[in-house]
C-alpha cells in the first residue's frame, strides 16, 4: 500500500513542501529512502524502527520504500522520522488515513517514541497554514514558536502515542493555545546607560542613531567606553515590531538557536571575534545557512576593533549594510537571507594606540590616523553615517555621583521618533529613516537655503561623497524627528554634518 503525508524541509530561511511517499509491499524485507536524503535522513529507518518496537508498535517485515518528493532538492535533518513513522503506522490501521490529508508533520524520534525539538518549525507553519492545512504536527518543545503563526491549529505532542491517539480520536486532544504576552518574553535589561559616565557627545549621537537605525563608528583610545556603549545600544532601541517578532525568530529557529527561548523577544546584539571568516559572518557552507549579518536581523551587529577584521570580510559586508539583504550562490543553489542591522563599529585612533596615554596630551598625527584607516575601505567607511571620537573620561566623571539619564528614558524618546518614521513611511514598508530610498530622501529630507549651504560646504572642503550627503539628509531627518519637528532646520543640518568625521581622510 501507499500513503503519503505532509512534511517540510529547509533552504535558508524558508520551508518548501515535502511529500513523504511510504510504499510497503511485499518482497525481500528492506528499508530504502530516495529523494536526495542526507546521512540523518538515511538514518532515520534506524531510529524509527527502535521508537516504534519499544512503543508496542510491529515494525513491518515488508519491502519498504521512501520516497520524498520533489526528489531533485537535498533533503536534511531528522524531522522526518515522525511522517515516515506514521505511513507505517497507517500501514497497520491504527488511525484512519485520511487524517493524514489534514497535517503537516515534523519531528525527530527518539529510540523510546519521543519527540524531540528540531529546526525551522516556524517557517514550516507558515507553510502550512499557506498551504491550507488544517493544523501541524510538532514535539511539545517547539509549539510556542509554532504558535505565533494565527489562524492554524498547532499541537504539540509530547511522543508517537500521543499522535496516533489524535489520529485515531481516541483521546480529546485540543491545540495549544497561547495569548501574545505569554509568547512574548518580558525585556529586562542588565545593563543601562545610567552606568556610563561623561561621553554626553557620544550618548547623544547612540539616541540619534537608535531613533533612525544608522550605523555608527566610534573612534577612541583603549578604556574610553567605546565597547560600554555600543552594548547599551538594545536597551535604547525601540521594542520590536510582531512582524520584526516574526522575522527574527525565522531566523534563529532555522539555525537552531532558540533552544528553550522558543521565541525570540529583544533585538539581537551580535558580536563575532575579528578572527571569523566570511562565512561565519555573511553565512555560508555546502547547504547555506544564516551568518552573523543574519542573525543580527533588526537588531545590533557590533564589530569591536574594526581595523583588526580580515579585508575580505570587511568587504562583505557592503551587501547586508546597503540592501539589507545577503545573497549566497552555490553550485546548486541561491540562497538570500534577510540582513537588516545596525552596524556598530569601534576602533583607536591609530596603531599605537598607548603611545600617548602616558603623556599629558593624547593625540595621533594625521599621517598616523590615515594609514591606520586606511586598513577600512572608503566605500565601507562611507556607509557609517554616523562617526565620533569617543576620549578619554575624565576623573571627575569617574568619581561622580550623578546618575544621568536611564536607558528607559532614552528609549521613551526613540519610541516617539519612530513612530513617526513608521507614520510617514507605513505604505513604503520602510521602519527608519536610515532604510529610505533616494525617493523618501527627496520628498521627507527637504532643506532651506542655510542648510544647502551647509551641505555645499560639507561636499566642498570636507569631501562628502553623494553617498555622505544623502545619509547626512537622512541623519538630519531623524535628529528633527528627535525634536519633534516637521521641518528639517539648519541646526539639524548642522548636528548631522559633524557626525561624519572620517570624511576628510578619503
Amino acid at each position: 500500500m501507499l500513503f503519503k503525508i505532509a512534511s517540510a524541509s529547509l533552504i535558508g530561511i524558508d520551508a518548501y513542501l515535502v511529500d513523504v511517499e511510504v510504499d510497503i509491499s511485499f518482497g525481500i524485507p528492506g528499508f530504502i529512502t530516495v529523494g536526495l536524503p542526507d546521512a540523518s535522513v538515511r538514518e532515520s529507518k534506524e531510529r524509527v524502527r527502535a521508537a516504534l518496537k519499544n512503543c508496542g508498535y510491529k515494525f513491518p517485515s515488508r519491502k519498504i520504500i521512501i520516497n520524498l518528493a520533489p526528489a531533485d532538492r537535498r533533503k536534511e535533518g531528522s524531522a522526518f522520522d515522525l511522517p515516515i513513522s506514521l505511513g507505517l503506522l497507517a500501514h497497520l490501521d491504527l488511525f484512519p488515513h485520511e487524517n493524514l490529508r489534514d497535517y503537516l508533520f515534523l519531528g525527530e524520534l527518539a529510540l523510546d517514541g519521543r519527540l524531540k525539538p528540531g529546526k525551522g518549525i516556524l517557517s514550516s507553519t507558515v507553510l502550512a497554514k499557506e498551504a491550507g492545512f488544517k493544523g501541524i504536527i510538532v514535539p511539545a518543545e517547539n509549539e510556542k514558536e509554532a504558535a505565533l503563526v494565527p489562524d492554524i491549529d498547532v499541537y504539540g505532542m509530547e511522543n508517537i502515542v500521543q499522535v496516533v491517539k489524535l489520529l485515531s480520536g481516541t483521546d480529546e486532544i485540543s491545540p495549544c493555545s497561547y495569548s501574545l504576552q505569554e509568547l512574548l518574553p518580558q525585556s529586562e535589561y542588565e545593563m543601562d546607560f545610567q552606568e556610563i559616565r561623561g561621553q554626553q557627545h557620544a550618548k547623544r549621537a547612540f539616541e540619534v542613531a537608535a531613533a533612525g537605525g544608522h550605523n555608527v563608528l566610534l573612534i577612541g583610545p583603549p578604556g574610553a567606553g567605546k565597547t560600554m556603549i555600543a552594548k547599551r545600544l538594545p536597551t535604547i532601541l525601540p521594542p520590536m515590531t510582531f512582524s520584526e517578532i516574526i522575522g527574527v525568530t525565522r531566523i534563529y529557529s532555522a539555525s537552531g538557536l532558540l533552544k528553550d527561548k522558543g521565541v525570540v523577544g529583544e533585538r539581537p546584539f551580535r558580536a563575532p571575534h575579528h578572527t571569523i571568516s566570511d562565512a561565519g559572518l555573511i553565512g555560508g557552507g555546502l547547504i547555506p545557512k544564516p551568518g552573523e549579518v543574519s542573525l543580527a536581523h533588526h537588531g545590533v551587529l557590533f564589530l569591536d576593533e574594526l581595523p583588526e577584521f580580515k579585508r575580505r570580510v570587511l568587504e562583505d559586508l557592503r551587501q547586508p549594510v546597503e540592501e539589507g539583504t545577503v545573497t549566497v550562490s552555490r553550485s546548486s543553489m541561491s540562497v538570500t537571507f534577510p540582513s537588516s542591522f545596525m552596524l556598530v563599529a569601534a576602533m583607536n585612533p591609530c596603531e599605537d594606540a598607548f603611545g600617548g596615554l602616558a603623556s599629558s596630551e593624547y593625540d595621533c598625527t594625521d599621517t598616523q590616523k590615515s594609514r591606520y584607516y586606511s586598513k577600512i575601505s572608503g566605500p565601507l567607511l562611507d556607509r557609517i553615517d554616523i562617526q565620533i571620537e569617543v576620549p578619554r573620561v575624565e576623573f571627575k566623571d569617574m568619581v561622580s555621583r550623578d546618575q544621568g539619564e536611564s536607558s528607559a528614558e532614552i528609549r521613551k524618546r526613540v519610541a516617539r521618533a519612530r513612530k513617526k518614521q513608521l507614520l510617514r513611511l507605513k505604505r513604503k514598508k520602510i521602519y527608519c529613516n536610515a532604510q529610505m530610498g533616494t525617493k523618501e530622501v527627496k520628498k521627507f529630507c527637504q532643506v532651506d537655503g542655510e542648510g544647502k549651504e551647509l551641505l555645499e560646504m560639507a561636499v566642498d572642503r570636507l569631501g562628502f561623497s553623494a553617498r555622505a550627503y544623502t545619509r547626512a539628509l537622512k541623519v538630519a531627518r531623524t535628529i528633527a524627528d528627535l525634536g519633534g519637528e516637521e521641518k528639517i532646520n539648519p541646526v539639524h543640518v548642522s548636528e548631522a554634518i559633524q557626525y561624519r568625521m572620517l570624511d576628510k581622510y578619503f
